[in-house]
């Protein structure tokens, strides 16, 4: 009766993990990696698109990002982009490309990049915590209803707490980890 209910759970909360995980990977390093440019959408004929859609991005060494667009004309419109997304960086045209080089961390900047990663940990913990009151509300409807007895309602609601302590696991070992990418960069 209840398994419909532990399985939807289960996939929100790990559709909150998951959004985390491309958060974390927006988040820069020292190294370039073409997921630095994710979030960024470009003004291209009065659309906003993702960068990825008009444009390759490459990482033909390892503190520099090349982006190639299909349309030379967006070239200012990417770069323009690639200023305003506040990422700390500074794209540099050259001809058909735009080379974006990866600035070394400073301390401080990494500090602030530890604080925002920990920001995003808390609010997929919030979300997951939600996710499991409205379970948790679901089942007490349902007792009170007479669906499910007492009993299975403390059941329901013991594994409901045992699938968010898993994700919150998750969530604390991906921000640990990024943290210490961070920092050791």
């Amino acid at each position: 009766m209840l398994e419909k209910l532990y399985k939807d759970t289960q996939e929100r909360m790990q559709k909150g993990v998951e959004i985390l995980v491309t958060e974390l990977s927006r988040i820069r390093t020292s190294r370039a990696h073409p997921a630095l440019l994710d979030g960024i959408k470009v003004n291209y004929y009065n659309t906003f698109v993702p960068l990825k859609q008009i444009a390759s991005i490459a990482t033909p060494e390892p503190k520099l990002l090349l982006v190639q667009p299909w349309d030379k004309s967006a070239i200012p419109e990417i770069e323009k982009a690639i200023r305003k997304a506040e990422l700390g960086l500074n794209p540099q045209v050259e001809a058909n490309v735009i080379r974006i080089p990866i600035p070394p961390l400073t301390e401080e900047r990494r500090k602030e990049l530890v604080k925002l990663v920990l920001r995003l940990g808390e609010e997929t913990k919030v979300t997951i915590r939600n996710i499991r009151r409205d379970a948790n509300d679901e089942i007490k409807k349902k007792e009170k209803n007479k669906e499910i007895s007492e009993d299975d309602s403390k059941i329901g609601m013991k594994r409901i707490q045992e699938i968010t302590d898993e994700m919150i696991k998750s969530v604390e070992e991906l921000v640990k980890k990024k943290e210490k990418e961070i920092l050791e960069t």
